[in-house]
């Protein structure tokens, strides 16, 4: 695998994210490696899955050469079949997940992170739902998990609102289970632990009971996604976002 690194050790499984020079922001070749990647895990004896990223941070999100080769509804929608795949994947994990974030989870790459069954974030970490600068609005499930954690009204102000939070501040609204101040590595390794003395098996029939009830509601969302994705990639405010965002400047929407 070019983009992702898959290890393994005793009962634990990792999956490290692997484009730092871009902050590991999610392309077609790293979306389809990570789908594979967990279909790997799902079958091994392992039974804690960690997620993380190399370099600077976990991700930044969708890639945006990715985005803007996706204008065709034959190119943008087997790209959104596969962030939904890996988003349901992620969620009925027959094992314990954790995601482990150090600097920026943006837009896509924090979707996934919610998808995971525990979060820890360093205090240095930074969190956003920020498909509103380009037009767009939160696929991966973003919509789901947010809501599952802080309900609708709440989930719907910062997804408008767009705004980048620190760790501390996404700890106190619980979209971080875990704040971080010293070794993130050494708080993993002390939440495997604690997960691995108890009777794991037991564990994860619980959380499987609960994804099971919600996992229709996760996959229609994912639909709507799909479908309102490829409406707002149509407009003149994400051509704007775009553009503003490739000249490094504040875009001008017009509300088309």
């Amino acid at each position: 695998m070019n983009t992702i690194n898959l290890t393994y050790e005793d009962r634990v499984a990792r999956i490290e994210l692997n484009r730092p020079e871009s902050i590991n922001s999610m392309n077609v070749e790293m979306l389809q490696e990570l789908s594979e990647a967990l279909e790997e895990v799902k079958n091994s004896t392992a039974d804690v899955l960690v997620l993380s990223g190399s370099g600077k941070g976990f991700s930044s999100g969708g890639d945006i050469k990715t985005m803007l080769s996706n204008m065709d509804p034959k190119a943008f929608s087997p790209v959104m079949k596969l962030i939904s795949g890996i988003a349901v994947t992620l969620y009925t994990f027959p094992k314990l997940t954790i995601s482990a974030i150090h600097g920026p989870a943006a837009g896509l790459g924090f979707s996934l992170a919610l998808a995971c069954d525990y979060v820890i974030a360093h205090q240095t970490a930074t969190l956003s739902m920020n498909f509103i600068g380009i037009g767009l609005i939160p696929d991966g499930g973003g919509h789901f998990f947010l809501a599952r954690r802080l309900g609708e009204i709440k989930a719907r102000r910062l997804i408008w609102n767009g705004e980048r939070l620190t760790a501390e501040s996404a700890y106190d609204m619980g979209l971080v289970d875990r704040l971080v101040r010293n070794d993130l590595k050494a708080e993993v390794k002390g939440k495997i632990e604690e997960w691995l003395e108890k009777p794991v098996k037991a564990l994860i029939q619980t959380k499987l009971i609960y994804a099971n009830q919600y996992k229709s509601v996760l996959e229609s969302m994912l639909a709507k996604e799909h479908d309102g994705q490829f409406s707002m990639r149509q407009t003149a405010d994400h051509q704007e976002g775009i553009k503003a965002f490739m000249e490094k400047r504040q875009p001008r929407f017009t509300g088309k």
